[in-house]
């Protein structure tokens, strides 16, 4: 038994190890990996393909396939969600070839009905996935069920207490035995009797007897059930394979209302049928005889077939096929552009056809596809016919349980000669097995047919020893019979009521074994019955002979099968019976039948009478073969036709039918084409013979016609006539006479041509020539010649200017003509019709052509080189598009060197080239030239073409050498950056390149594809439009004149991803801390660099983040949300972003808190004198915050604002100094943390009283004191230097008491009553300003400050600079 784990349970996990949920590519698959870091070159297991859920009926097999991969190779488990696992009925199977795990369960049932679970465990973790299995119950056991839960109520017992005490005895009474399929009882009463042990064993049933006993009672039920339907019912056989591929089983069975109706089931599903046998599922009935035939057998055709007639169930009997394996399975295929490529398979077992699929989709057979099967049924072929580079991909062969798959590659073809055209279809063919699948199909057909004849052995020894041990038991039985009939008849007289009694007691418990008795058992208890009744003793001599000792049981042994077969000589039968033939009046008709002695001769009837040979009829004996042919059928002949041979019998029933039939003499007349001309009548006349009634249709060009004015139509019982009058040229088609009766249809067509004059000719005309001396043109014949073809055209001409035209006459049948006779310059216009034998058509009329215009021709294409030599260079051109409306008269070729401005003639001028190609040998070796050619016509030369390109006049290039030092210089997810060194040059040997190639091979892909159509010059490329993180080949090839030389690899496969960077992270500024209130969402955002796209996990500290969690990952960056943030969430946030080359972590705390409650209520007490203790109840959130503090502050009664007294508090309590007497206090406590401040929390007002004392002050004596000073400078004046024009600022500080006079001087002259200066004294600082400095202010310049007490001078100098 296998370990049963509930789903929700989880695993436990050894120490050291983590659990860490992985994503994988499949999706319903849960990953678990054991360990932080993977070793090198480890995996966890996944599924790379998982079980599917499955919907099956009862008692199909159920297959539950996986694939799985990891390294060390998982162990591959499977468990049920509800239940346990029986190991009998879940078989665990592991496919070495296809490497699947499968959970097979044979024969379903509906309690398998189940959740089931795949585990693949390693070392470093495991995989899980859930698929589920749904049972669909069939046919009777949906009618038991809904029976039983119907009657469940009526069921309940009535006296519930009764029922409660009698529980536990009957539960310890009752018999647990197996419930037998139904399935088994409607095969067993459809076989022989020398199938019973097979389906015995089958089932596993091993009551014999009782299965006998019970048997017997459902046969009678069922005969009792048939009975109301069917009058006889024999010849059961059961379903069989046949060589054709089909399989068929048949019944004879005679109903008693013909109008019954007959369903077919398969496994309880009624399945449509048809009386045609080429469809799926046919009904054959011959007489009596139904034959039921399945066509194309395949592996779902397997399953229980059951025929009911009204309802009531006739024939079961099971199909099952044999198993089907590849002997030879399908191959790759590589096959070229537009060439067949063949698939071929060889199978054990004849199948006549199986499934093939194409890139998942089925196939069938069409103009793609060509599917073929074997005579003997055993080689199967699939043809794709007309390959593409589209028809790539993987097909697959499939018979049900067993299938086989294959690659098909198509080859482009690179051609550049077809590029851009169809290509051709090639007759060859790629793939296919030949004579050595031949020769194993041989070999498997001789192997079938061995081990058919072993059993067909077999079965006849086993039917010949039962046979033979049948007749000695039946010997021996008679002599025993006949002993004991003696020893009775003496005894009789004394034993007759002791024997009843016994007899009754041994019914008694024969019924209740449910033993078997032989027919010679049950005749002996018949006639002791009839003996009773005949001499019935006294009532009491009965009871006195019933005190006498009963006869001891006799015990019986079973020796040979259960059921003995006895072979009886059958005789002579048919082996082959009369199927109904249908014959048409007037020919032959053939009824064979075949019988399995040729000795016998056969006996005919029609209708019941006896036949005799005459002319008309032949009785033919031709081996086993009876036949009767009939000739010359008429109707009298149809009837029901019966043949007897040695009392058995066949019919079958033959038609004479009449349909429509035509003589051929008139059918061949009737076909001739009928022609007439316009307006004129057409008439059709067909007759022939049939069984009336007839219906008879006439078409025109697959139209019905009806009578109307136009149309009569005449009908009769042997002919019909069709008249057609005025006829029109447009029903000109085919006529068309339809017969139809009850026995078939058959059809007759003819043509009908009406004849009419032609349309005009088609126009515009094409001008051919059009110069000084002629104009040739040509048209397009009319677009209906009215019947007849064209004799000739009729053309006129006129000059233009000219009212007058002229007769050209007629030219002939040919839409084209040229006019000779024109003057130069002129314009002419031409008439034209078309003349038939019908008359003459409208005229066309051309536009105006003029004759002899200058028209020059236009440049022919771009000279190509096609080669070049030392002393030759082939050039080869195109024509241009434009000949000026005459012939070419040639080209002129011209050549110039480069780096010259002349360009020089090549041919003579007088000798046009008449070929687009020419040969210059007019070259000097080493030279370097370019050429351009003109073309010539009637008008002279035309522009030249544009020049070609610059060759050499040298023998031809050497192609270059490999590319050197092939490198990647950059990539991205979609982009790559390619550089080289150009291949050096050898003489002889390789030659300088011209350009490159590069190409690109993606790593399943076996083709080379160019990225660039023309070469390039540099030596680096970027190839663009790669897929992410996609493995890809790269190469480079270098080419010249002389073709592409050997291109250059990368030494190893790329990847389309950047170079290989570190991780780190590209944001300026981190943020390191993020405080978030709780009920809000928080969002950390981080931008990085690296490549290969790196592993992202977040850490929450050390531990994988909550579910809660929601982590967006993209190349670049990485988003972790919590939608609605808690406290829980408060810690330390690490990203981790890990790739091959390195990683690189980045740490954030987020703190999640809530604005803070206030604090308790403050309380105050004074412990020292000039201090109080303020003592506060904590806050509630102190418990949930590490970082909460508490904020002290306080009021006085003078200052009357308040102060903080203390800051970041962490307890509760806190003694203030400073405390004043007199004055009252008040305090508050605030609660703090990251989101802010609470509400404050008052206390009361604390006051402590002041003690008043009388104050005392003694002052000192005071002295006069005088506050006079005599002038002083504070500040003195500073020199200047100030540029002429500018406004000089000069400034001083004088002190004294009285406040002094202030005069100002230069070169001691005073300036205070000069007004070109401005002077001011405020509050001791003088100051004088000189707007405009000037050459005059140069001097010294001096300050007098004076007043009673003394005088003081201060002197400086201005210099005024130019």
């Amino acid at each position: 038994m296998f370990k049963i784990r509930r789903a929700k349970e989880d695993e436990p996990t050894a120490p050291g190890q983590v659990k860490i949920k992985k994503r994988s590519k499949v999706a319903g698959v849960m990953i678990t990996q054991y360990v932080e870091e993977l070793p090198e070159g480890m995996t966890t297991p996944d599924f790379t393909r998982k079980p599917i859920a499955l919907t099956i009926q009862e008692g199909k097999l159920a297959i539950f396939r996986a694939v799985v991969t990891g390294n060390p190779t998982p162990t591959v488990t499977w468990v049920r969600n509800d239940g346990e696992m029986d190991e009998e009925r879940n078989i665990t199977v592991f496919d070495e070839t296809a490497g699947e795990y499968q959970l097979q369960m044979p024969d379903v049932a509906a309690d398998q009905a189940d959740t089931y679970k795949c585990f693949a465990r390693n070392e470093y973790g495991k995989a899980v996935v859930t698929a589920a299995l749904n049972i669909i119950e069939v046919g009777f056991k949906k009618s038991k069920a809904m029976q039983q839960s119907r009657t469940a109520v009526r069921e309940t017992p009535k006296d519930f207490k009764k029922a409660l005490k009698n529980k536990v005895d009957m539960e310890a009474k009752e018999d647990k035995k197996p419930e037998i399929d139904e399935k088994f009882w409607e095969l067993l009463m459809s076989a022989d009797k020398k199938d019973y042990e097979t389906i015995y064993a089958q089932y596993g049933v091993t009551d014999y007897r009782g299965m006998l006993n019970k048997l017997s009672e459902r046969k009678i039920e069922r005969e009792q059930e048939q009975s109301k339907v069917v009058e006889r019912l024999c010849n059961l056989k059961p379903i069989e394979l046949k060589a054709d591929g089909g399989a068929e089983f048949e019944l004879e069975m005679s109903l008693k209302d013909p109008k019954s109706k007959i369903f077919l089931f398969k496994d309880g599903i009624m399945i449509p049928f048809d009386v045609d046998t080429d469809i799926k599922h046919g009904l054959k009935q011959v007489g009596k005889k139904f034959v039921f035939s399945i066509n194309g057998v395949d592996a779902d055709d397997a399953g229980l077939y059951q025929v009911e007639v009204d309802g009531v169930k006739i024939f079961s009997t099971d199909f099952k096929l044999p198993p089907v394996e590849f002997l030879v399975k399908i191959q790759d295929v590589k096959a070229e552009e537009r060439e067949d490529a063949v698939f071929d398979c060889v199978l054990s077992q004849p199948l006549q056809k199986l499934k093939w699929m194409g890139k998942s989709n089925p196939l069938e057979q069409g103009e793609k596809y060509d599917i073929t099967v074997s005579e003997d049924m055993l080689i199967h072929s699939l043809v794709v016919k007309d390959c593409l580079v589209l028809d790539k991909g993987i097909y697959a062969a499939v018979t049900g349980q067993a299938s086989c798959n294959a690659w098909l590659i198509v080859e482009a073809d690179n051609d550049p000669k077809t590029k851009g055209k169809k290509k051709a279809r090639k007759t060859t063919r790629a793939g296919g097995g030949g004579e050595e699948l031949l020769k194993i199909a041989e070999e498997q057909q001789a192997k079938n047919q061995i081990e058919r004849e072993k059993l067909i052995a077999k079965a006849r020894a086993e039917a010949a020893a039962a046979a033979e041990a049948a007749g000695a038991e039946a010997a021996g039985a008679e002599a025993e019979a006949k002993a004991k009939a003696e020893v009775a008849k003496a005894a009789k007289p004394k034993a007759k009521a002791a024997t009843k009694t016994k007899k009754k007691t041994d019914k008694k418990a024969a019924a209740e074994d449910g033993a078997e008795k032989t027919e010679q058992e049950e005749d002996e208890e018949e006639e002791d019955e009839k003996e009773d009744v005949e001499g019935e003793a006294p009532a009491e001599v009965a009871d006195t002979e019933e005190e006498e000792p009963a006869q001891e049981k006799r015990k019986r042994v079973r020796e040979g099968p259960l059921v003995p077969d006895t072979v009886i000589d059958p005789g002579v039968y048919f082996t082959g019976g009369l199927s109904d033939v249908t014959a048409i009046i007037g020919t032959d008709a053939e009824l064979v039948c075949r019988l399995s002695s040729e000795d016998c001769d056969g006996v005919w009837y029609k209708d019941g009478n006896e036949i005799t040979a005459t002319e008309d009829i032949c009785i033919v004996k031709d081996g086993t073969y009876r036949k009767l042919i009939i000739k010359n059928c008429k109707e009298d002949d149809a009837g029901k036709y019966r043949c007897e041979a040695d009392g058995r019998k066949t019919e079958a029933a033959l038609s004479v039918e009449d349909p429509p039939r035509i003589n051929p003499d008139d059918l061949t007349e009737f076909r001739k084409p009928v022609t007439v001309k316009v307006g004129k009548d057409g008439a059709f006349k067909m007759s022939f013979v049939g069984r009336e009634p007839m219906k008879i249709q006439w078409y025109s060009e697959g139209e019905e016609l009806f009578e109307d004015t136009h149309i009569r139509i005449e009908k009769s019982s042997s002919h019909s006539r069709l008249v057609l009058t005025r006829c029109q040229r447009k029903i000109t088609g085919e006529i068309k006479i339809r017969i139809k009766n009850e026995c078939g249809t058959i059809e007759a067509t003819t043509q009908l041509v009406v004849l009419e004059r032609p349309t005009p000719p088609l126009g515009p005309v094409d001008i051919i020539e059009s110069s000084s001396t002629c104009i040739e043109f040509k048209w397009r014949t009319p677009k209906d010649n009215g019947g007849s073809p064209i004799t000739d055209y009729i053309l006129e001409r006129q000059q233009l200017g000219r009212n007058s035209w002229k007769k050209l006459g007629k030219i002939g049948p040919e839409p084209k003509y040229r006019d000779a006779d024109v003057d130069h310059g002129r314009k002419y216009c031409y008439h034209i019709r078309a003349e038939t034998d019908e008359g003459i058509s409208e005229m066309m009329e051309t536009d105006d052509i003029q004759a002899g215009t200058k028209a020059y021709p236009g440049s022919p294409s771009q000279p190509k080189v096609e080669s070049a030599f030392k002393d030759c260079i082939n050039l080869v051109w195109s024509a241009p598009a434009n000949t000026g409306g005459t012939n070419l008269l040639g080209y002129n070729v011209e050549k110039r060197k480069n780096g010259s401005n002349l360009w020089g003639h090549v041919n003579p001028p007088n000798e046009p080239i008449k070929k687009k190609k020419y040969a210059v040998k007019d070259v000097v070796e080493g030279f370097e030239y370019e050429f351009r050619v003109s073309a010539i016509n009637i008008s002279g030369a035309g522009e030249p073409s544009s020049p070609s390109e610059f060759v050499f006049a040298r023998d031809p290039k050497k192609p270059p050498g490999k590319v050197i030092d092939l490198k990647v210089t950059d990539s991205t997810y979609s982009t790559l950056s390619l550089g080289w060194t150009k291949p050096t040059e050898e003489e002889g040997v390789q030659d300088e390149a011209k350009g490159y190639f590069v190409e690109l091979r993606p790593a399943e892909n076996l083709e080379w594809g160019r990225c660039n159509s023309n070469p390039i010059i540099m030596s680096s490329f970027t190839i663009i439009g790669l897929k992410s993180m996609a493995m890809y080949w790269v190469r480079v090839l270098a080419t010249n004149d002389g073709g592409d030389g050997e291109p250059q690899e990368l030494n190893n496969y790329i990847i389309a991803m950047p170079p290989p960077v570190r991780p780190q992270f590209t944001d300026k500024k981190m943020n390191t801390f993020m405080v978030m209130k709780a009920g809000n969402s928080a969002r950390v955002n981080l931008n990085f660099q690296a490549s290969p796209i790196p592993a992202i996990k977040w850490l929450k500290d050390g531990n994988p983040v909550g579910k809660h969690v929601t982590v967006s990952n993209t190349d670049t960056s990485s988003q972790m949300m919590i939608p609605a943030a808690e406290r829980h969430d408060t810690g330390i946030y690490t990203i981790i972003v890990k790739n091959l080359v390195g990683q690189e972590t980045s740490s954030v705390e987020i703190r999640v808190t809530d604005e803070p409650k206030p604090p308790g209520p403050v309380e105050l007490e004074e412990t020292v004198p000039g201090t109080v203790t303020v003592s506060w109840t904590p806050s509630p959130d102190e418990k949930k915050d590490d970082r909460l503090h508490y904020i002290v502050t306080k009021r006085d009664s003078v200052k009357h604002s308040w102060q903080t007294v203390a800051d970041h508090l962490f307890n509760n309590k806190i003694t203030v100094i400073n405390i004043m007497p007199g004055r009252q206090y008040k305090f508050r406590v605030y609660t703090r943390n990251d989101m802010g401040l609470s509400k404050p929390s008052e206390s009361t007002i604390w006051e402590v009283k002041r003690i008043k004392e009388t104050f005392t002050l003694n002052l000192p004596a005071t002295k006069n004191c005088s506050f006079e000073t005599p002038p002083s400078f504070s500040v003195p004046l500073k020199m200047h230097k100030s540029p002429e024009s500018y406004e000089c600022y000069m400034s001083c500080a004088v002190t004294g008491n009285p406040k002094p006079h202030v005069t100002w001087y230069r070169n001691s002259i005073s300036l205070n009553t000069n007004t070109n200066y401005y002077i001011t004294n405020t509050c001791g600082v003088c100051s004088m300003v000189i707007l405009k400095v000037g050459p005059k202010d140069t001097g010294d310049y001096a300050v007098i400050a004076e007043n009673p007490l003394g005088r003081v001078d201060c002197s400086t100098k201005l210099v005024v600079e130019d």
